[in-house]
């Protein structure tokens, strides 16, 4: 739905996990093969990676100061049950928290994409669209972080005519 640049760092792949699925279709990316694929994820791992995509959705909203779109199991609760190792560089001594394990699971990656996040001070500027029939998600680059449509082409211009339709112009 976007035609904004990809969310940087981590923050990339829980863009492109709320954003497998499109409201105004229906049509959900994980279904296919493809879908999961790119999310490394297998048929089994699908119901709890759909509920993360809710959670993660439900947060976002509230990051553009919206309430949840449906009920949901609270995102920190998921991510509690991510195991995540601090990882320290030895070239440079650098550390950062990573997913434990060989192929770590996707709660695991977007755990330490959060926390990458919250270190860079760029999470809070990963929102969902405030259309109700989108919510798409979407990393706010506006100066006051004010953003409030994944589209100003799209969902903007709809809800900016809406707006002009109500006051019976």
């Amino acid at each position: 739905m976007s035609e904004r640049s990809p969310a940087p760092g981590g923050l990339a792949l829980v863009q492109a996990l709320v954003n497998t699925l499109d409201l105004e279709s229906g049509a959900d990316s994980l279904d296919t093969p493809e879908g999961r694929a790119r999310l490394a994820l297998t048929e089994d791992d699908l119901p709890a990676a759909r509920e993360l995509r809710e959670s993660l959705r439900a947060a976002l909203l509230a990051h553009a100061g919206h309430p949840p779109h449906r009920a949901v199991t609270p995102l920190g609760e998921l991510l509690a049950a991510a195991p995540l190792v601090v990882a320290v560089d030895p070239a440079d001594g650098s550390a950062a928290l990573a997913p434990a394990g060989s192929r770590p699971s996707l709660l695991c990656r977007v755990a330490a994409a959060v926390a990458e996040a919250l270190a860079a001070g760029t999470w809070m500027r990963l929102k969902a669209c405030e259309a109700a029939d989108c919510h798409w998600a979407y990393y706010d680059r506006s100066p006051a972080g004010r953003g409030r449509w994944c589209s100003m082409q799209v969902c903007g211009a709809r809800a900016k005519m809406r707006r002009y339709r109500a006051k019976g112009a």
